[in-house]
């Protein structure tokens, strides 16, 4: 199939939509491609995190050449795209942006974006909305989650697989004239909490500080008391969140 200029292919079931891109990176079907699934079994998060797959949600995975896009800049297209699509959907709904990519709503987790290299210079962006559900449980206690049906917005994962891939292309074409400059503008005018208090939970530790911005490579800019701080891998917590919590 095909939808836009994406070669699309649209699983029945899969272990994880990652994995069946990758396959298909060792001889590419088009120069880019989308693999989708209504049912994934092993779909995983960033920094070796599952990933809960529930029925009615969408499941995706695009490959990119490499050359088509710089992978520090690629995760604030991907995620501003999505921002861009769920407000298509619903102008007045509360979205958010919180780095390096999820989209919130209603100050809660709606999506996940995982990169990964592969063969033949690809890159693989796996990616998952919450459409029709959003998952519990112990493994998302520490962030909330959501889905599009809680906030009362109808659509299904395949329409809004279309509509997201023509944000992503219109993204994608101004990044490439335009530069990352006017990303970095457009993702900072929707970022939660800029100039507030943020925590970040790195690998072995956890510092804070004020989000000051995003620096020309992607990385998080946090200000602390005597020096700004570049943040390079981390997951963000705002800290007025867990103040009112």
């Amino acid at each position: 199939m095909q939808v836009e200029d994406w070669y699309w292919q649209d699983l029945e079931k899969v272990g994880s939509t990652n994995d069946a891109a990758a396959m298909l990176c060792a001889a590419p079907p088009a120069a880019k491609f989308v693999v989708s699934a209504a049912c994934q079994t092993a779909g995983r998060g960033r920094r070796g995190r599952s990933w809960q797959s529930l029925a009615g949600n969408l499941f995706m995975s695009l490959a990119l050449p490499e050359a088509a896009a710089n992978l520090n800049h690629l995760p604030f297209v991907l995620s501003l795209a999505l921002l861009e699509s769920i407000k298509d959907l619903a102008p007045d709904l509360e979205v958010g942006l919180k780095w390096p990519n999820d989209v919130l709503v209603r100050g809660a987790k709606i999506s996940g974006i995982l990169l990964e290299k592969t063969a033949n210079a690809y890159i693989i962006a796996g990616i998952g909305v919450n459409i029709a559900a959003a998952p519990q449980g112990k493994d998302f206690a520490d962030y909330p989650v959501i889905s599009l049906a809680d906030c009362n917005v109808v659509t299904d994962r395949l329409a809004f697989l279309r509509l997201y891939l023509q944000r992503l292309n219109a993204d994608l074409e101004r990044l490439n004239f335009l530069g990352f400059e006017d990303t970095r503008r457009r993702w900072l005018e929707n970022a939660c909490a800029k100039g507030e208090k943020i925590k970040v939970n790195l690998e072995r530790r956890t510092i804070e500080g004020v989000f000051a911005g995003i620096a020309e490579d992607g990385a998080l800019v946090l200000q602390q008391e005597h020096e700004s701080r570049l943040v390079y891998a981390g997951d963000v917590f705002i800290k007025r969140n867990e103040e009112n919590g």
